[in-house]
């Protein structure tokens, strides 16, 4: 057990390495062992779209075509279909939902959980630590900021953030 333990750690300290010197950056153990494009094909997500091996996949999501999709992400579709388009970015840390169980937890667990589908349209960007809530759908070619609370639906080729997000602009 331990020469298994000490191939491990000699495994990760060449492989951080390497990568730290190629990309600038560590990560943790399970994404340089795992490929993030391999991790996508086998979720059934389309052609060239990657996933870190951090992130979390639940129920029924799909994915486009060459959607990149951060580290210590959270993709919910147990509540429903989740669905993201084609050459989007999903910042690290974004949290998209299907399902949420407020009106279950204020019954006392005699409510059911709340579900609807989620969509995001093809070339979006989702900035780093966004939330967005089940039942939205965000069009295509829309930019949401860093820190968002998405809580209603953002129309095609818009700008959008904040606490709850809201459109600024028009792309």
């Amino acid at each position: 057990m331990l020469a298994l333990l000490s191939e491990l750690r000699a495994f990760w300290l060449s492989r951080r390495r390497e990568v730290n010197e190629k990309f600038a950056r560590t990560l943790p153990l399970g994404d340089y062992v795992v490929d993030r494009w391999e991790k996508a094909r086998e979720l059934g997500f389309g052609e060239g779209t990657s996933i870190y091996d951090s992130s979390i996949v639940f129920g029924n999501v799909t994915v486009g075509e060459h959607t990149w999709i951060g580290p210590f992400t959270i993709l919910d579709g147990s509540g429903g279909e989740l669905e993201i388009g084609s050459h989007c970015s999903i910042s690290a840390g974004v949290q998209i939902y299907t399902h949420d169980t407020v009106e279950r937890s204020l019954s006392g667990g005699k409510a059911p959980i709340i579900t609807a589908p989620t969509k995001i349209g093809s070339n979006c960007y989702i900035g780093p630590n966004t939330i967005i809530t089940k039942g939205v759908t965000i069009g295509d070619g829309v930019i949401i900021g860093a820190n968002s609370l998405v809580l209603r639906d953002i129309p095609s080729y818009c700008k959008a953030w904040g606490s709850p997000c809201r459109i600024v602009s028009k792309v």
